[in-house]
């Protein structure tokens, strides 16, 4: 009994939260009705957990209306089923720390959101409600595209230089813009949670920004934007060491990506068992643009389904003078099914038809001269693709590769270049590559070749079954050495 005690003392002292006392909302006249404006009475709830050693502020079943809350260090927001934090209507009654947010947190240690209730952000209603006012000259705004700046509309969740994260089981709804964001934050989990965010532009499912030690599984995204979005604001930091495993991602823009912001990096990231449909851009986007570097990637078991593009991989210089690394990619497992129409056809927001090439290449792989993508591992890859390109449309033929810009300046994406001259794999100002165990089938007879390197330097394919109506020769090679195809 006595070496019980010791233990149960011994816990105390190492774990606080592990007897973190609960508090019901309706303790501090917080109320349920969805009408109330709570804001006040619930940062007061936090603000007195904090400061009494910590613990769980429970909501229970209702509609809770709230402006923008900060979480404090020792305290988790517990979100029973049936409850609901709802976001106010007025753009007022949000604050902005750098961005504008619902909840958050910032240089706060063991905090989180956990339960089986809902965050709504009431996103399209507060951007709309934004517009008027600025229509009305009340709100100054740059209002390019004819919307408010993303940093003027809140997102749902942003976390900034927290430890100790957990996100938990919760569904997050209809953020104004980015739905949540974690910068430069340490050990993170984040775990069966459902974001359902097409309320409005900007609406990426989840920013993982210069985070290290961060952990996000069993979730499912739909998102009118990026559903997953590691980015690196910060040339002095990177994101390292993350885990993403066992998602359903659906995108208006790309399923997971890395950039577009990549000042500082990314190293050390497993990205297993995650499967994506009915996604406009890339299922997987790998962008190194801003100087930044990007290091140690492995991609396993990814299956994507109606999806517009396979895997992107750039290595570009947006700034003069800032140029990235790409190195030490290892991609395996992967099934894609291109279609031949627009994958997210009939969704509300819908990614811009300019953007589409007439005829896509399901991979591409993008440095620029003197400026490789290095060592990158392609094995045990299947795409089908409808094929039915024809030069009717455009004409990408091989005696004009010179031709296809470098545009190292441009926003990346998999359309940048328009149409390219392969239907399955196309490489440019690329080294030290391995392809083995790949399947590309064509539906349809494609004017294009199945895979042009250019400016390739030391690359191996083996095991490389391609399939297309009336084939012809399936590779061909343009200012490239030590390329072996067995």
């Amino acid at each position: 009994m006595r070496i019980k005690i010791l233990i149960l003392i011994f816990l105390a002292f190492q774990s606080p939260h592990l007897f973190a006392k609960d508090y019901p909302a309706s303790l501090f006249g917080i109320y349920s009705d969805g009408q109330t404006l709570n804001t006040r009475s619930i940062q007061a709830a936090i603000d007195y957990i904090n400061e009494n050693g910590g613990g769980r502020l429970v909501f229970y079943v209702g509609r809770y209306l709230t402006g923008s809350i900060h979480l404090k260090s020792n305290v988790t927001i517990q979100l029973e089923e049936g409850a609901v934090l709802l976001g106010s209507l007025n753009p007022y009654d949000y604050e902005k720390k750098i961005f504008t947010a619902f909840v958050f947190a910032h240089d706060q240690h063991d905090i989180g959101i956990t339960g089986d209730g809902v965050i709504d952000g009431q996103g399209r209603t507060v951007a709309r409600n934004l517009v008027s006012l600025i229509h009305g000259g009340v709100i100054k705004d740059l209002f390019r595209n004819d919307r408010p700046q993303e940093d003027h509309r809140p997102m749902v969740i942003n976390f900034r230089n927290c430890t100790n994260v957990t996100v938990k089981g919760i569904t997050i709804k209809n953020g104004a813009s980015w739905v949540q964001t974690y910068d430069q934050c340490k050990n993170v989990l984040i775990d069966r949670i459902t974001v359902t965010s097409k309320a409005y532009w900007n609406n990426d499912g989840i920013d993982i920004v210069d985070c290290d030690g961060f952990t996000l599984t069993n979730s499912f995204i739909d998102a009118a934007d990026d559903g997953i979005c590691l980015k690196s604001h910060d040339s002095k930091a990177f994101c390292n060491n993350i885990s993403i495993r066992n998602n359903t991602i659906r995108s208006s823009a790309n399923a997971i990506k890395f950039g577009t912001a990549s000042n500082g990096g990314f190293r050390n990231v497993r990205l297993i068992n995650n499967k994506v449909f009915d996604t406009y851009r890339s299922a997987i986007a790998l962008e190194s643009v801003d100087g930044g570097f990007l290091d140690n990637i492995v991609i396993d078991s990814l299956r994507a389904v109606n999806t517009g593009n396979a895997i992107f991989l750039r290595l570009g210089e947006r700034v003069a003078g800032k140029k990235g690394s790409f190195e030490k990619v290892r991609i395996s497992n992967v099934y894609v099914e291109i279609p031949a129409g627009k994958p997210d056809a009939g969704y509300e927001y819908e990614g811009p038809i300019e953007d589409m090439p007439r005829n896509i290449s399901p991979i591409v792989i993008a440095g620029l001269p003197g400026q490789f993508i290095t060592d990158v591992t392609f094995s045990n890859i299947e795409i089908k693709y409808p094929g039915g390109g024809t030069e009717m449309f455009a004409n990408a033929s091989l005696d004009r590769l010179d031709s296809i810009p470098e545009i190292p300046t441009k926003y990346p994406d998999f359309s940048m270049f328009k149409e390219l001259p392969a239907w399955g794999i196309y490489i440019r100002h690329a080294k030290n590559l391995s392809f083995s165990n790949i399947k590309l089938s064509a539906d349809k007879k494609d004017y294009r070749t199945a895979i042009v390197l250019d400016d390739v330097h030391g690359a191996q394919f083996q095991s490389m079954q391609i399939k297309e109506p009336g084939q012809k020769k399936t590779m061909f090679m343009y200012k490239s050495s030590n390329i072996t195809n067995r």
